[in-house]
């Protein structure tokens, strides 16, 4: 059985009328990076979740999740 790092960064920043531009401007990476995370393409590092988090005014726990 293969874990998976899920997210609800696309229903959080929709939430706070935000785009991925935004969202990437507001912790350092590209828009490119905002999206493959939220795709679960890319498992973002534990400093990149805290700060997508931080951005987002949540904990880390409610942005990510393992499925599995």
């Amino acid at each position: 059985m293969t874990d998976r790092l899920a997210n609800n960064l696309k229903g959080r920043r929709a939430e706070l009328a935000l785009t991925q531009a935004d969202l990437a401007a507001a912790v350092g990476v590209t828009r490119k990076t905002v999206n493959t995370v939220e795709n679960g393409v890319f498992t973002p590092s534990a400093l990149l979740a805290i700060k997508l988090a931080k951005a987002l005014g949540v904990t880390v726990e409610e942005l990510f999740w393992i499925e599995g």
